[in-house]
């Protein structure tokens, strides 16, 4: 009988089936499982499927070295590296972690990390190897990638030229870069990081500015050109600037600032040369008229609002230009510094004295008690003034001119305040000189004599009474005349010529400067047109623009239209505009120099530096020629002051790529220094005073010289 009970139930696995699961598991590591004998191959015993991936190779060509051994596949370089590992790591009874490289079947050059332990058969009672090999030659290449790019960020730190930091809020530097401890004048940064525990008193001058900074870098969480004067370790000052960021952590907490430093000590030293040339008077370092007209209206608005009085003195040197002709223009300079001196000694903080220019001067004196309190003060003036003056062996004795008028009494803006001081003054001169006299009512009479030069300057338009006189330029590299200047003359048919200082203004006030303006223009050009057909090189001819034609805005027009009707290309004509003139209105001056560039004519600013320029204005504006005005090349070789500046305007006008021309050339020793400091043009009386055209068209040179 046939026994039908069934086999009593078991939860064991048949052995086949658990091989195939390990098998299988083993299979699905990203790695090759292995046992090996110590020998000197690494004679595989069993190796999982993960073999092929890692090796090239089936496992049965591994085995027991069927067709290549383990050990031939290590990279020969890291061969003996890795048997030396592994037999310390057994010697020590130890598990072993090591990575090298080994060559897949392909001839392709991997790394793998191979981790292991040395374990003694029981059946046999050898000793063999069991581990995991893996590849991990994209994690060793990241690796490789992050201490290359942080062998070449040290590198950039160490040798950068900027200063690098890291620091805390509360903590001092973290880090810095060599560049910076050289910059703050420490010897190391170790040095500097152990002396320099508090930014806010051993780094920053101004109390503040630390806290300034942090707030920023609480608020926005960078700071781009953070301007600020710092101490260098030996107690000297300069100015540095900073950009930095906030570095945070997950929960939003600073961690430390990051950023750079650059000393900008020499930049902001020509700023703050171009700025005070701007606003100051170069031979005296007085405030210019920009500065004065600013702080006059300042003074006038607190006359109004405290109910005080303010008097405004315009003052005028009696004898100047006698000083000046028979001593010379050098005497004449010192004569005026000593001047300024004087007037600066008798005015308090609160008050000003101003240089208009030549042997003009303005005083405001602020808070006054009443007429006779001012006539205390200009009496002092007038004293000190007249005391004497020794020069060349020689005493004189030099006095002076003023008028007066008084705010609120005579009036309640700046520029009737100063056109009744200059009538009071004219009244003072007309008066015997060396006294001073308060601005009346009847004073205005003076303003006939303006009316009667504006009635002879019609005249002389109609009759024909001006011609034009022509100064060279010169290119100082070469010494070959490139250019010229036309400048009007007036010679009435008395013949008696009148300045152009006395009728260029009443000519701008009364609107005549536009039919002035033209015939210059054109008579220019024609000229220059005239002097290429007759065979001479052609060369540009500088003609002035005054403010009035830039203010009617209709240059454009008439450039063009007198460009065509003479027949001069526009190439060879160059327009001269005053830098307070471009100021007056920029958006419109700017456009209107955008128009006569396209055109094709070149533009220059003239008596650069006796204005106020915005660089960033300057920049923009589309200029050929920066003209450094007279004022600073006179005595640059024995004035350090004027040499500064001019080279400053130089430095600054090849920044700018812009040509750079000095006036009033008189010396040879100015027209060296022009040239040893690459100045590229110049004009002035060391060359040529203006000379009417005859005489000028004998300097030029035949077109093929």
């Amino acid at each position: 009988m046939v026994n039908s009970a069934l086999p009593p139930a078991t939860d064991a696995v048949p052995a086949a089936p658990k091989i195939r699961l390990l098998d299988t598991l083993l299979a699905n590591m990203d790695g090759m499982v292995y046992r090996s004998r110590i020998d000197t191959h690494w004679t595989m015993e069993y190796v999982s499927q993960g073999c092929l991936e890692l090796t090239g190779y089936m496992p049965e060509d591994l085995i027991l070295n069927k067709r290549i051994s383990y050990d031939a596949l290590t990279h020969p370089d890291d061969r003996e590296r890795v048997r030396q590992v592994i037999l310390d790591a057994i010697a020590r009874h130890k598990r072993f972690i090591i990575e090298y490289r080994i060559v897949k079947a392909d001839g392709e050059v991997r790394w793998v990390g191979e981790r292991g332990i040395a374990i003694t058969d029981p059946a046999t009672g050898h000793a063999a190897l069991e581990g995991f090999i893996q590849d991990i030659h994209e994690r060793k290449r990241a690796y490789e990638a992050l201490r290359e790019a942080e062998r070449r960020y040290r590198s950039i730190f160490e040798n950068a030229v900027e200063g690098i930091f890291q620091s805390t809020p509360s903590d001092g530097y973290i880090e810095v870069n060599p560049a910076l401890a050289r910059m703050y004048g420490y010897a190391s940064p170790q040095q500097l990081m152990a002396e320099l525990y508090d930014i806010e008193r051993q780094v920053y001058v101004d109390p503040g500015r630390r806290a300034e900074f942090l707030r920023r870098m609480e608020e926005d969480g960078v700071i781009v050109n953070f301007e600020s004067r710092a101490w260098r370790r030996d107690g000297s000052i300069m100015w540095i600037s900073e950009n930095a960021r906030v570095v945070r952590d997950e929960a939003g907490e600073i961690l430390f600032y990051e950023g750079t430093v650059e000393e900008i000590t020499e930049r902001k030293q020509h700023e703050a040369a171009i700025q005070f040339q701007a606003t100051h008077d170069a031979l005296t370092g007085l405030p210019n008229r920009t500065l004065l007209y600013d702080r006059l209206e300042q003074a006038v608005l607190q006359a109004h609002r405290h109910g005080n009085i303010l008097a405004v003195v315009f003052f005028d040197l009696d004898q100047f230009k006698y000083v000046n002709d028979s001593l010379g223009h050098q005497v004449g300079d010192r004569l005026l510094k000593t001047v300024a001196g004087r007037l600066k000694s008798c005015i308090r903080h609160a008050d000003t004295v101003a240089r208009l220019g030549g042997d003009e001067f303005v005083l405001l004196l602020a808070d006054q008690s009443g007429e006779e309190a001012v006539t205390h003060a200009l009496q002092r003036i007038l004293a000190t003034v007249a005391a004497p003056w020794f020069v060349n062996g020689t005493e004189l004795q030099i006095t002076c001119s003023m008028g007066v008028s008084l705010c609120p009494a005579d009036a309640i803006d700046a520029d009737t305040l100063l056109k009744h001081a200059d009538a009071a003054m004219f009244r003072a001169k007309q008066s015997g000189r060396n006294n001073f006299q308060f601005f009346a009512a009847e004073m205005n009479s003076a303003v006939n004599g303006r009316l009667e030069m504006m009635s002879s300057l019609r005249r002389a338009l109609a009759n024909g009474e001006f011609t034009l006189h022509y100064q060279p330029k010169v290119r100082l590299a070469t010494g070959s005349i490139i250019g010229a200047e036309a400048l009007i003359r007036w010679r009435p048919p008395d013949g008696n010529m009148i300045s152009p200082a006395q009728f260029i203004p009443v000519a701008e006030e009364s609107g005549l400067i536009i039919p002035l303006g033209e015939w210059v223009l054109r008579t220019a050009c024609a000229q220059a047109f005239a002097w290429q057909k007759a065979g001479h090189a052609p060369i540009p001819v500088s003609v002035n623009l005054s403010p009035l034609q830039l203010e009617r805005g209709n240059v454009v027009d008439m450039v063009t239209r007198i460009l065509s009707e003479t027949g001069l290309a526009p190439e060879y004509l160059e327009l001269e505009i005053t830098e307070s003139v471009v100021m007056r209105e920029v958006e419109k001056s700017f456009a209107i120099l955008e128009h006569l560039k396209t055109l094709g004519v070149k533009i220059s600013i003239d008596d650069f530096g006796t204005g106020y320029s915005s660089l960033s204005y300057l920049r923009r504006f589309p200029v050929n020629t920066l003209k450094i005005d007279q004022s600073f090349v006179r005595n640059i070789v024995s004035d350090p002051d004027n040499a500064g500046i001019v080279k400053a305007i130089i430095s600054l006008g090849h920044t700018l790529n812009l040509n750079v021309l000095a006036e009033g050339v008189e010396t040879e020793e100015e027209y060296r220094f022009l040239l040893e400091n690459r100045c590229d043009e110049m004009q002035g009386y060391f060359l040529s005073k203006p000379v009417a055209q005859d005489a000028f068209v004998r300097m030029l040179p035949a077109r093929d010289a």
